[in-house]
Formats: C-alpha cells, sequence, structure tokens
C-alpha cells in the first residue's frame, strides 16, 4: 500500500472513536498488550510522562516537551485526536512521523492487526511506541486518548503522572459523577511513581489522595504550589493560566528525578511552544476585524472556560458557529452558552455528529438562537458575511468543526 491507501484502511476499516463513537471504543488493554507484545514490547524502553484529564492535556503535553526540547533532548509527543493530518498525533520535536514509517508499519503488522482485532487508536499507539524507540527519543510525552485506566496508553511505566483537572465528559464510560471520573482518570498513577494532579476540586482530592496512598506514589497538586505569574507562553487564551502551572510542577518533579532542566530552557521552552511543537488548535486567532476565534472546547468544563475568554475579549456582537456530536449528553454545554449570541448551527462531517436541526431544537430550550446551515464551511461564511469590524466570530463545540475549517 501507498500513504493514502494505509491511511483509508485505518480511517475506514478500523474506526476512530472521535469519528463514529461507542461502536469504535475498546475499554479493555488485551489488545494493546497483544499488540506491543508482538513488537517486543518497545514502550518499555522509553522515558514516559503520562498525561490524563479532562481538559488541557493537550497544552500541559506540549508544555512539557516543549520545555525538554528547549534543554536539548529529543522528545517524542503522542496525542488524539487529530485536526488534519493523522501524522499530528505523533510528533518528535515538532515534526510528524514519516508518511514512509506509517505506511511500513501497517504493511508489515497488518495480517496480525486482523489477528487482534485491534481497533485504530490501538494500532496507533502501538506505532507511536514503535517509532520513538526506532528514533531513539530520550523522553517520550504521551497523552491517554479516553479516561487513563483502560486507556491504550495505560501499559506505560512512566517517569511521572500527571492529571490536569476533571470535568464531565464521556460519562457513559468514564462514570457521571466526578469522583468516577476522578477514579477512571486516577488508574495512570502507578505504584512508587510521583503524580502532579493540576486542579484541586473538593469532588475530586480525596480520590487521587487515596490512589496515591494505596500506590505509594507522591502527589503534589500543582495549583497549591506554582503560580503561573512572570511566566510568558506564546499559547492564546486565559486558560492557560491553569496548565502552565500543571506543566511547570511536572517540570518541577523531573528535575527531582534527576532530569536536567535549566531554568532558561523552562522560560524559553514555555515562550516557544507553537513553534517548539507544532502545536494548534487551541484559542486559535485566524482573523482580525472582526475578530475570528477557532477554538475545542467541547465539554462542560471547557466551555466555562471559553465563557471567561469570550467575556475577556471586547466586542458587540457574538457569532457563534457551533456544532456537537450526537452521542453525548449536551445539556450541561448547552446551560452554560451565551445566549445573546447569534448562532450557527451546524453539523461535521462525521458519523458521530448531531445534524444541525436537531442542535438548533436542542438549543432553543435553552433560549439559544440561531440559523441552521448545510456544512460547516457555510455557517462559517454565513457569520463571517455577517459580522462587522467590531464583531467576534467563535468557532467550537467540536475539534471536527474546527478541523473542517483549519
Amino acid at each position: 500500500m501507498n500513504y493514502r491507501e494505509t491511511l483509508k484502511y485505518l480511517l475506514e476499516q478500523l474506526p476512530m472513536f472521535q469519528r463514529v463513537g461507542a461502536a469504535a471504543y475498546r475499554s479493555d488493554l488485551t489488545n494493546i498488550i497483544k499488540l506491543c507484545e508482538l513488537l517486543g514490547n518497545p514502550q518499555m524502553d522509553l522515558k514516559c510522562i503520562h498525561v490524563a484529564g479532562t481538559n488541557g492535556k493537550g497544552s500541559v503535553t506540549h508544555i512539557i516537551a516543549s520545555i525538554l526540547q528547549q534543554q536539548g533532548y529529543k522528545v517524542g509527543v503522542f496525542v488524539s485526536p487529530h485536526y488534519k493530518d493523522y501524522r499530528e498525533r505523533i510528533k518528535i520535536n515538532g515534526k510528524f512521523i514519516s508518511k514512509k514509517f506509517v505506511t511500513v508499519f501497517v504493511e508489515k503488522n497488518q495480517t496480525q492487526f486482523k489477528k487482534i482485532d485491534a481497533s485504530f487508536f490501538e494500532i496507533t499507539t502501538a506505532m507511536a511506541f514503535e517509532y520513538f524507540k526506532k528514533e531513539h527519543v530520550d523522553f517520550a510525552v504521551i497523552e491517554t486518548g479516553m479516561g487513563g485506566r483502560l486507556d491504550s496508553t495505560n501499559i506505560i511505566t512512566p517517569l511521572l503522572s500527571v492529571i490536569t483537572n476533571i470535568s464531565y465528559d464521556h460519562q457513559q464510560f468514564l462514570g457521571n459523577t466526578l469522583q468516577k471520573i476522578a477514579a477512571e482518570k486516577a488508574g495512570i498513577i502507578k505504584r512508587n511513581i510521583p503524580v502532579v494532579i493540576g486542579e484541586t476540586q473538593k469532588e475530586t482530592k480525596p480520590v487521587f489522595l487515596e490512589k496515591a496512598k494505596a500506590m505509594k506514589s507522591a502527589i503534589y497538586f500543582a495549583d497549591k504550589e506554582i503560580s503561573a505569574d512572570n511566566f510568558k507562553t506564546d499559547l492564546q487564551g486565559i486558560y492557560q493560566q491553569k496548565n502552565i502551572p500543571t506543566a511547570l510542577m511536572a517540570i518541577d518533579v523531573l528535575k527531582k528525578l534527576g532530569v536536567k532542566l535549566s531554568d532558561k530552557a523552562v522560560k524559553k521552552g514555555l515562550k516557544h511552544v507553537a513553534r517548539n511543537t507544532s502545536f494548534i488548535g487551541r484559542w486559535m486567532v485566524v482573523g482580525e476585524k472582526p475578530l475570528i476565534i477557532f477554538d475545542s472546547a467541547h465539554n462542560e468544563g471547557g466551555i466555562r472556560e471559553l465563557k471567561k475568554e469570550i467575556e475577556n475579549r471586547k466586542h458587540e456582537t457574538l457569532h457563534f458557529v457551533f456544532g456537537t456530536v450526537a452521542d453525548k449528553d449536551i445539556s450541561k454545554v448547552l446551560l452554560l452558552l451565551p445566549k445573546q449570541a447569534k448562532y450557527y448551527f451546524c453539523k461535521a462531517d462525521i458519523p458521530r455528529g448531531l445534524y444541525a436541526d436537531e442542535l438548533k431544537q436542542r438549543a432553543s430550550k435553552f433560549k439559544l438562537k440561531g440559523e441552521i446551515y448545510s456544512s460547516v464551511k457555510q455557517a462559517f461564511k454565513a457569520a463571517k458575511q455577517n459580522a462587522s469590524k467590531k464583531d467576534l466570530v467563535l468557532v467550537a463545540g467540536s475539534v471536527f468543526v474546527v478541523a473542517e475549517l483549519l
């Protein structure tokens, strides 16, 4: 197969959770264990930092990677989902995995994939481990796909575990209380391996303390020890004020573990996260007059932070291009959305997407007013046409809505 055929195989024959939802989800580590055993367990040769959480894990992953990279280390990054290019998921020092490696890896192991009945995410996770091993990275910063305990990435034994925060998302898999969701995320805490918690929350703190005690793991609550003041970053959004302390606490713990990291590397790495790591998708300013912003906020916690951003930006009318998925409860999200905005309801071009007419109907129950559009691009086009120079055009609600415009 060539790269195009390989990608088609991965995306269509092995559907990914982000596109189709529950049908592609595997709540079991059996397959990833078998797959990595066939590859010689490449994950065992990696020095990993494992990052989980409901929101902010992508930003924290890339901040940690950027600082390590600034020190001169060769750093692998594994994240999900991707926006436009599948290879965004697997990077070394900001450069995507080669098309050739993807093609050869799939071609070489395709028979085993079928025998194991491996999923899209399991294959991609194993590919990342293999690639990072073959490229001899110094460190690999690994972001969970969803949850923690049963996530395919949870077969690593990291130097450090990081849990950013807990909010409502994927309740059908992770539980319908913050405590249950926290317990799933806490599944990445390993015996005698330190853990950093980004946000201290009264509902979840006891869950993390109990798990850390059982695992004999040192635990650090970043927001109680580190402030984001006096640190500059190229990442936009006031919510980065929560992610920065989490990442810096992780860096401090890595120093305690003997990893050489200078203050200069920390400051410079934080200042050039996007440049160093090719980070995209979070509070991206893509136009002025009107101000046009793309953001991947899609759950309750993310929308809360998004509202703060909106209130912090001077504008007259908010034109909100909004789309979401059909297989989760969005009532809490709709309740939080600003009622004074003009909405442009649309459906991302994925099977999981919620049809625009149904979205409008649900939104109307929360006094959100707007029109429906046949596509994300049509909705965005209309929003730009209707906006004056002093208005704000915002695109959010789903990674896949943003992806169609990048």
